[in-house]
């Protein structure tokens, strides 16, 4: 993992002279948790230095924000506030006006959302900003706020380690499924290995949510960060619906193809458009592994077109009992 000394010398802008004090503030900044004014900052400098002037805080801030190491949000409380982007992935927030606490969240369909807006406008987006103003449960039941000491960074590793499992699940029943309805012996060893590779990989992830939940006791019913209604474990259930119809070794290895090409696509462009995090490594890693899969089936795809016959191996249409059963 990289340190914050590296990830402040890595963004440093050309040109850009080395000051102690800067870097100071910096990595005291980089430290902190949560949304702080300049005043904030200063109070936390002060601690440390109290030769560090409040105007010398104030232009490190900005020269932050200009080299990406901090974003600057408007909560409408008539101030900046300033979050790190270290590790700190891309997020939009959700502000009670009663207590004037801020709630952070992350959605995949409003990111598409936003892209579409800007494709069709012809816009290059340099940040995209949004902010839901209203009221907190807490203050609209009165209960007593909830613990909130996890850090972002720990609900979207965990959160992205849910849509990779949930993902490799329906990966696995999908192969499971092709492996035990194809008359095609090469295609049954192909989808079998696919369906024993999955249940790998998901024996692998639970055991890193295991011990992700370790570093918080109270991390499992920590508020949902992630929001991905269109997530790409979606793509393998539809796939087994069509193989449920009765297909073909070349319609199911197609079939397979689209729900490799599918995940691999989802997990990649999200992986990529996150800062540096173990959840985009998780993203990342599982968009590698579903192109492993994708490679694999294209393989087996064109040499399955190039057999005399292939034609002939259809998978077996379920039974009228057993499409009865699996109603």
């Amino acid at each position: 993992m990289e340190q914050p000394s590296a990830y402040l010398e890595r963004l440093r802008p050309a040109g850009g002279k080395r000051s102690s004090k800067r870097d100071l503030i910096v990595n005291v900044f980089l430290r902190q948790e949560g949304h702080l004014s300049a005043d904030d900052l200063v109070e936390i400098i002060k601690k440390e230095d109290q030769k560090i002037s409040r105007a010398t805080v104030y232009r490190t801030l900005q020269w932050m924000v200009d080299a990406e190491i901090a974003r600057k949000v408007d909560f409408g409380e008539g101030r900046f506030r300033f979050e790190h982007a270290y590790r700190h992935p891309r997020h939009f927030h959700l502000i009670c006006k009663t207590c004037n606490r801020s709630f952070e969240f992350l959605s995949s369909d409003i990111e598409v959302l936003i892209d579409e807006v800007a494709a069709a406008r012809q816009f290059a987006t340099s940040q995209s900003v949004l902010q839901i103003y209203g009221t907190c449960d807490e203050c609209k039941t009165g209960r007593e706020p909830t613990d909130s000491a996890a850090t972002t960074e720990l609900l979207f590793a965990r959160d992205a380690l849910r849509i990779a499992i949930a993902t490799e699940r329906s990966g696995m029943a999908f192969y499971a499924r092709a492996a035990s309805m194809t008359r095609d012996a090469r295609g049954r060893r192909v989808f079998k290995r696919l369906a024993d590779e999955e249940r790998e990989h998901l024996t692998r992830l639970e055991a890193r949510y295991k011990e992700l939940l370790a570093e918080d006791s109270q991390l499992e019913a920590r508020p949902t960060f992630l929001f991905f209604k269109g997530a790409a474990n979606g793509l393998f259930a539809a796939g087994a619906e069509k193989l449920a119809k009765g297909v073909d070794a070349k319609q199911a290895l197609m079939i397979g193809i689209k729900c490799e090409r599918g995940s691999h696509k989802f997990f990649k462009r999200y992986g990529e458009r996150f800062e540096d995090s173990e959840g985009k490594q998780i993203f990342l890693e599982f968009a590698d592994e579903e192109r492993e899969h994708l490679e694999l089936l294209i393989r087996e795809y064109r040499a399955l077109a190039k057999r005399p016959g292939s034609k002939r191996t259809a998978a077996r249409r379920p039974s009228r009992r057993s499409r009865r059963a699996s109603a």
